[in-house]
């Protein structure tokens, strides 16, 4: 089962929040990191931005390596390792 945290922050005037630490802990952020708001009705949830977009980038080239003829994990190493190879031919 997935860890609960829980915590809250006060809203200053200009709208800002200061994220708790462990909440920052629990997104993988530190300082200069973006983080992502996603609104569902009337709940918000808050992700790492590089999290969301890896998650959207996955979701769109879902299919698209078995459609390339990538199969396996060691079809890509192949791949790869061809690439490479060629690469130093040139």
């Amino acid at each position: 089962m997935t860890e609960v945290v829980v915590n809250d922050a006060r809203v200053m005037s200009k709208g800002q929040v200061t994220i708790p630490k462990n909440i920052r802990a629990a997104l993988g952020v530190t300082t200069g990191d973006r983080v992502t708001f996603i609104v569902e009705g009337d709940s918000v949830r808050v992700i790492n931005s590089a999290v969301y977009a890896m998650q959207k980038f996955q979701k769109q080239m879902a299919g698209e390596a078995e459609k390339a003829g990538f199969h396996s994990e060691e079809d890509v190493a192949d791949w790869i390792t061809a690439s490479r190879r060629e690469e130093n031919e040139e």
